[in-house]
């Protein structure tokens, strides 16, 4: 048996991790902390754990916890664990981080994008960035895992294979994405209200949204070569889901198959990459509620364009899930223990 403990339990992505780690035949979930909380039951901030999980939520410091368990999830805001977390700590047990603390590699893009100090530098070498289906010979042994969001999850696993074999112009790159309102946390703030948000959408972060360095990263480590692209978030009225629409300069004229072949080549044996049928669009309502990824192209014989389409829920494959999908590698785990979920329509 695993005992894990979540920090920012009561958030959105920190109550998901809750839901599927009691759903593993393999984990008991020891600490359930939230500051906000302290001292309530857990059932009563969520009413579906009533009668699941029976536990109060408490303040226990990060390097206390991590002394009684073996695995401990962080969902917590930018800034947190840099600037508690020392190597002590993870002698002690293995962090599964949801903020983009240990994400980047380069400390001053960081702080740059960020606009704040990172403290423990000295641990981002040994961090291991947590797309599954890509880092995983890597992930199973990590102390210290940085696991994606949901912008860059969906963004990079859509164009990564056409990175890889380089049939994109590497610095083309366009990508416009959408996003549910979950995507914007718990927290309450006036711009997230159901009469700001419903029946209207809109772009934010334009030119400046923090996830464009560490989708830049990661292409670039598919490419081999620093990789400089456009990236444009969306708000949406719709509680979960993100898709992205990415536009790339094809670098040769490649038929359908050709381009098929080399999707396969990276996602057929993936249980959690689903690519789509020819002209089949993804759709975000067929990925709600799963850890599936669901990927598409089309190619633009007028512009030489190719058109690159991603789904995936969020608070999921975009967090949570991904998380215990990574739990799971690093533990030895089948790697869908706890993930087998089909997705919820409607």
């Amino acid at each position: 048996m695993i005992y894990a403990g979540i920090i920012g339990s009561t958030g959105y992505a920190g109550a998901e991790i809750a839901r599927l780690l009691a759903g593993h035949k393999d984990v008991e979930i020891k600490w359930l902390v939230s500051k906000s909380f302290t001292g309530q039951a857990y059932e009563d901030i969520y009413r579906n754990f009533f009668e699941i999980i029976e536990k109060e939520c408490t303040d226990i410091d990060l390097a206390d916890m991590a002394k009684t368990v073996d695995i401990i999830f962080t969902a917590t805001p930018q800034g947190y664990l840099q600037g508690k977390l020392t190597k002590e700590i993870l002698d002690d047990c293995r962090i599964i981080d949801m903020s983009a603390d240990y994400r980047i590699k380069d400390v001053s893009v960081y702080e740059k994008w960020y606009g704040m100090e990172h403290h423990s530098p000295e641990l981002l070498s040994e961090a291991v960035y947590g797309l599954t289906e890509i880092n995983r010979d890597k992930i199973k042994d990590t102390r210290l895992l940085a696991n994606p969001g949901c912008f860059t999850t969906c963004s990079i696993l859509t164009a990564y294979p056409l990175m890889k074999e380089h049939m994109i112009e590497k610095d083309s790159l366009v990508i416009n994405a959408l996003s549910g309102v979950s995507g914007a946390g718990r927290g309450a703030k006036v711009a997230n209200l159901f009469c700001e948000v419903n029946e209207s959408a809109k772009a934010y972060g334009v030119t400046t949204h923090r996830h464009t360095p560490e989708i830049e990263e990661q292409l670039g480590y598919a490419y081999g070569e620093n990789v400089t692209l456009q990236f444009t978030p969306h708000l949406v009225p719709m509680h979960r889901g993100i898709l992205a629409t990415e536009t790339a300069k094809l670098k040769g004229s490649y038929s359908y198959d050709e381009i098929k072949a080399v999707y396969d080549k990276y996602y057929s044996g993936e249980k959690f990459i689903r690519v789509l049928k020819k002209d089949m669009c993804p759709e975000t309502r067929f990925v709600e509620g799963s850890n599936y990824v669901d990927v598409n192209f089309k190619t633009d014989e007028r512009t030489g364009n190719i058109i690159l389409m991603g789904a995936l829920d969020n608070l999921e494959k975009g967090a949570a899930s991904q998380a215990v999908q990574n739990f799971n590698v690093m533990f030895g785990f089948p790697e869908d223990e706890g993930l087998d979920m089909i997705p919820m329509v409607p």
